[in-house]
């Protein structure tokens, strides 16, 4: 399978800019950017599907730049809804610092900042140069304009898809950059740069979008209760990263495999046979785990995720370290406790409403300390179970979990 076929397959191509771009992709030798905003000091899971498209087109001889937008970070690019609240030059700044180590470390991309290029320009020069081949009747055409027509939008964000236009040219001008690859979001920004390009210079430039990666219902992914699944290790522990690709809906995860991994074709197509089969193994979602967290953090983390995602399953909390536990129940609601006993202990923590429920979750089977079952109501929650002398897990029910912590 060639290199395009290969993309297609994958589900990474949608739309398309430019005469026989599937040649140019087999063939090699193109140098491609694709671009992101330092809106925050790491990327996350959203923008890992287009950091790995450009792992596979490298693979395939091609040399990536990565555009991070100093310049245009600072404007914002419009949202479907409501203008983006602007930050400041230092908070961008810094941004672009973190991402820099980040991409460095994960990729080793030459990365290029559009502020470099952007911040001299006057405003007359840039009316005059690049505002005079966008008519607003092209403008307005565009889906990312045209869906904030009825809400209103400022001239700053329609200033926005003549500002990335002018970032493609730059890099075809010095960078020799040919082709731009981005989330099918972008598609009307990158067609205006395409036109950009063969207006000022006469000469062809090529482009493609991915489709957004989402969940079953339609929502993008690396979303978690509003909370993003970032690359760095730091804000996301592995084993997050682990456990949210292992929660990935059946219906989906073999698109993923095919998305965020660099497992082969047949490969996926086996798992994909296995997993219909049955299901209930979760072999692909643990697949899809242990092959992100593995390439972005290493396979002893990936393997530590693993354990301890295993020992939770299992109800071997014991086994686990105060710093794994910390990790793994990381949002949990949390309390400081002493000895009680066990229906104060749950009411006073408010795990239970009242006495009588506290009661009835004890006598039901339902209270596990450490996923030992506590069914004796005269039961006294001491330190001597608690892991290294500190932490207690309380579970109510199948998931409902709790931490409490020992002065």
């Amino acid at each position: 399978m060639k290199l395009y076929d290969e993309l297609k397959w994958r589900g990474l191509i949608k739309d398309e800019a430019g005469e026989d771009l599937a040649e140019k992709i087999n063939q090699g030798g193109l140098t491609f950017y694709w671009g992101t905003d330092p809106s925050a000091d790491s990327l996350h899971i959203g923008h890992l599907s287009s950091l790995l498209t450009a792992k596979r087109l490298e693979l395939g001889g091609h040399h990536p730049i990565l555009l991070v937008g100093g310049a245009t970070g600072l404007i914002g690019d419009p949202r479907p809804t409501s203008e983006r609240e602007m930050q400041s030059k230092e908070t961008i700044l810094a941004n672009y610092e973190a991402l820099q180590k980040q991409i460095s470390s994960l990729f080793g991309y030459e990365m290029v900042n559009n502020y470099d290029w952007s911040k001299d320009i006057n405003f007359i020069d840039f009316l005059r140069d690049y505002g005079k081949y966008f008519s607003i009747n092209y403008m307005l055409n565009k889906d990312i304009i045209s869906r904030r027509l009825a809400t209103g939008i400022t001239y700053t964000e329609f200033s926005y898809m003549v500002m990335q236009a002018l970032d493609f040219l730059w890099l075809f001008e010095h960078k020799n950059c040919t082709m731009q690859v981005c989330g099918s979001d972008q598609w009307g920004n990158v067609t205006a740069g395409v036109d950009l390009i063969r207006k000022k210079t006469g000469q062809e430039a090529y482009a493609f979008t991915m489709p957004l990666i989402t969940t079953k219902d339609g929502k993008k992914i690396g979303k978690s209760e509003g909370n993003a699944i970032w690359l760095d290790i730091n804000k996301t522990s592995a084993y997050e990263m682990y456990q949210y690709f292992l929660n990935s809906e059946d219906e989906m995860v073999i698109d993923y495999l095919k998305v965020y991994t660099f497992l082969s074709p047949d490969e996926i197509m086996a798992i994909a046979q296995r997993h219909q089969a049955k299901p209930e193994l979760r072999e692909a979602q643990k697949t899809l785990a242990k092959e992100v967290v593995t390439f972005l953090h290493g396979e002893k983390e990936a393997l530590k995720a693993k354990e301890m995602s295993e020992a939770l399953f299992s109800g071997h909390v014991k086994n686990l370290t105060k710093e794994e536990i910390n990790n793994v129940f990381k949002g949990v609601p949390s309390f400081l406790t002493k000895e009680n006993n066990i229906i104060d202990f749950l009411v006073e923590n408010k795990i239970a409403s009242s006495k009588r429920e506290a009661r009835e979750f004890v006598t039901a089977g339902s209270i596990s300390i450490n996923e030992e079952k506590i069914t004796d109501e005269h039961f006294i929650v001491n330190k001597s179970m608690a892991i290294d002398d500190e932490i207690l897990v309380i579970r109510r029910g199948k998931k409902k979990y709790f931490i409490a912590k020992f002065n």
